[in-house]
């Protein structure tokens, strides 16, 4: 396995951990939201966070594709000649 393989799977393995990372939170953003209503006793409240939660999704995946662009840019130029 050449160098650029190891890196490329390095790469991958980083990029599955911060989707995984990414997917606890917003389960633990969504209990939380959920929990809070049910305290409050405000079953509309739930609603409103799942609609607030889907701009930072968005920006969590701008994010997440921003920097493996930037991984992959640094990678190539490494490698260029």
């Amino acid at each position: 396995m050449g160098m650029k393989d190891k890196f490329q799977d390095k790469s991958e393995q980083w990029q599955e951990q911060a989707k995984q990372k990414a997917q606890q939170a917003r389960e633990q953003g969504q209990q939380r939201g959920q929990e809070q209503g049910q305290q409050r006793g405000r079953p509309g409240q739930e609603q409103g966070q799942q609609q607030r939660g889907k701009p930072g999704e968005r920006m969590r995946d701008e994010e997440t594709e921003r920097l493996q662009r930037e991984e992959q840019d640094r990678f190539d130029q490494d490698y260029d000649i």
